[in-house]
């Protein structure tokens, strides 16, 4: 089962992908952990993205393309995979399905996931970390004991300069204008499942699991 995993910033993908690794037992696949992996072992392909990324430029499609095939041929993904944060655009959907043709594959099931825009700002805007021990809270689902205070090391809770209210919507706006198209090419292939973010963890979950079987 080849999965990609779709969702807005505060949509609870990261949550969900744990719980359907595991349920599931296919690897998640993230192209940073690739790009991390490449590097550090010095493979000719990470050598190839390390000069992008030395000169702060964005690693070419084909190099991150060359990465996942290389990944993807990997024992552990013999069940299947689920990829994240890949691909961004329908530039990039495209050359992977060129790619996994010529593997003899393709991608079973397109889940997004999707929650209205304004309970995302909420959720982004109330996250709160120590500043201290680094620990996260949240003002409306899990909230500090006393409200601005650490509740394991007495630590300052602050709010990051990414969550506040301007920098989430813009986020937001980003991540609209790069995957609606994205959204459209695989709706066209009959593969994306809308699944409906709002409500409690396990049910997200339950509602994903009808999807994939």
């Amino acid at each position: 089962m080849n999965i990609i995993l779709l969702g807005p910033p505060g949509a609870g993908k990261g949550t969900q992908a744990k719980r359907l690794i595991d349920k599931y037992g296919i690897p998640q696949i993230s192209t940073g952990d690739m790009l991390r992996a490449a590097l550090k072992e010095g493979t000719p392909l990470g050598l190839e993205a390390k000069k992008y990324m030395d000169k702060g430029a964005l690693v070419p499609d084909t190099v991150v393309i060359g990465l996942v095939k290389e990944r993807i041929q990997q024992k552990d993904c013999a069940k299947g995979y689920m990829l994240d944060g890949f691909p961004r655009n329908v530039s990039q959907a495209e050359s992977l399905d060129k790619m996994l043709t010529e593997l003899g594959q393709k991608i079973d099931y397109v889940v997004c996931i999707e929650v209205p825009n304004d309970e995302l700002v909420g959720r982004l805007t109330g996250r709160r970390t120590c500043r201290s021990c680094g620990g996260g809270y949240h003002v409306m689902f899990d909230p500090p004991k006393k409200e601005g205070v650490c509740d394991k090391c007495g630590g300052e809770l602050y709010q990051r300069d990414d969550d506040n209210e301007t920098t989430v919507k813009s986020r937001l706006e980003v991540y609209s204008n790069q995957t609606e198209p994205l959204i459209d090419y695989y709706e066209k292939q009959g593969k994306l499942h809308r699944i409906n973010g709002v409500g409690d963890m396990g049910t997200i979950f339950d509602r994903i699991t009808a999807v994939l079987g």
